[in-house]
């Protein structure tokens, strides 16, 4: 009887451990879908400097348009550089798939002509900068994309924050995981380590100057550091529109090669 009880005290203290973990883990992921969907917009348009600063402190910036907007399958994000003069005319096009993918193509108009990215350039920079072509849509990843679970709590910029490890659920991502530095009054982001596959930390990336802009709290500098490089890429928004009115035909391959809207 004595065995018999003491099995059942086993069961039902690994039955209470599971439950808290998975309290934890369903607290975590909503604490993140709050964080990646609080300024969530079915279509927005931006303009940017993107400001790419070397180890040696010298810099080149970039100024681009940028258009998302939800579509059947996903969503989707036109990229149009106006400077400097050599990448003007440059156009980057990403779109969902639907089946949980992204295909992306570029127009580089040195050459004049476009191309499909495919999935093993995913983890490249970014027409130089720390950015890879995964990297931007990074912020638009869906919470439920990752499994969650709450590291600890600690003050970052005066703020008490959540620090949430998020896991990618498929084996493919370019991260093994994310660290994120979430505002627990106002799930801001902060800051978000990104780890390699060996687990080392390959990139940081710094989220601030926070305005209201139409309602909406939103981080007007984002900043993506390269560890090892010791470099940095930050994008300025200049203008930001929420609830844009863009024309489907933005988001289409002949828009890549034209850069005119139907």
């Amino acid at each position: 009887m004595k065995r018999i009880a003491m099995a059942v005290a086993v069961l039902l203290t690994c039955s209470f451990l599971v439950a808290a973990q998975d309290a934890d883990a369903q607290r975590a992921a909503a604490i993140m879908k709050t964080a990646r969907e609080r300024n969530e917009s079915s279509s927005m348009g931006t303009r940017d400097r993107m400001v790419v600063a070397s180890k040696n402190g010298s810099t080149k910036e970039m100024v681009i348009d940028q258009y998302s907007k939800d579509g059947p399958n996903g969503s989707r994000t036109m990229i149009v550089f106006n400077s400097p003069a050599g990448q003007k005319g440059t156009r980057f096009l990403s779109m969902e798939n639907g089946s949980g993918n992204t295909d992306q193509w570029i127009f580089l108009s040195s050459l004049g002509k476009s191309r499909r990215i495919a999935s093993s350039e995913s983890g490249g920079s970014f027409m130089g900068t720390d950015f890879s072509y995964d990297d931007m849509s990074l912020m638009s990843r869906e919470a439920g994309d990752d499994r969650h679970s709450i590291v600890r709590e600690e003050t970052l910029n005066g703020a008490a924050c959540y620090v949430i490890q998020s896991v990618p659920r498929e084996s493919d991502y370019q991260y093994s995981k994310t660290i994120s530095w979430v505002d627990m009054a106002n799930s801001r982001i902060y800051k978000a380590e990104l780890y390699d596959k060996k687990g080392a930390l390959v990139k940081l990336l710094e989220m601030s100057d926070y305005r209201d802009v139409q309602g909406r709290d939103t981080p007007k500098s984002t900043r993506i550091s390269t560890v090892a490089a010791g470099t940095s890429t930050t994008i300025y928004m200049d203008r930001i529109e929420y609830d844009m009115n863009i024309p489907e035909s933005v988001f289409t391959t002949s828009y890549l090669e034209t850069g005119r809207a139907r």
